[in-house]
């Protein structure tokens, strides 16, 4: 019987240490606790320093959603096409885009008051407001939005609706 209670004080002495252990918090380094962490499918991480992030944006249709000022943009766009003729761009709410020519498909949101189009033929489109009128510019692949446009021509949303 002695040897019973030896035998578990001694597995519970050692145990306790051992529990107390496995419970300890491990917090982040220091040089993690104000950043992004992105895990990435293959399972590598890559880390961003929150004070270096000025914006994050997802651009997956089922991911956008309308959010505060993209109402204004919703509906169907008259637009040019930089050759004289006209063609339609339709806004969604669940951040698909549509058109009437060419690649018709696409993507959209709202970045700093303009409604930024990504098409899947690589071409780029944004409206934006200048003075009181909307206007459409386009981008062709390759190029981003802060590259100078290949035309700029008039918007007109034909379903303005309600902000």
């Amino acid at each position: 019987m002695r040897h019973r209670i030896s035998l578990v004080l001694a597995l519970v002495a050692f145990a306790f240490p051992l529990s107390t252990f496995a419970q300890k918090v491990v917090s982040a380094p220091k040089e993690d606790q104000n950043s992004l962490i992105i895990t990435f499918k293959d399972g590598h991480q890559k880390s961003y320093l929150m004070a270096d992030i000025a914006r994050i944006e997802l651009n997956t249709a089922s991911s956008i959603v309308a959010g505060k000022g993209q109402n204004r943009f919703l509906g169907k766009w008259k637009v040019g096409d930089g050759q004289g003729s006209t063609f339609y761009i339709t806004l969604e709410a669940d951040g698909v885009a549509r058109k009437s020519i060419g690649a018709n498909h696409g993507t959209w949101t709202t970045v700093e008051n303009e409604a930024r189009i990504t098409w899947d033929d690589g071409w780029h489109d944004a409206i934006r407001k200048n003075g009181t009128r909307y206007e459409k510019a386009a981008f062709a692949a390759g190029k981003s939005f802060t590259d100078q446009p290949d035309n700029v021509t008039k918007a007109e949303n034909t379903e303005a609706k309600p902000l």
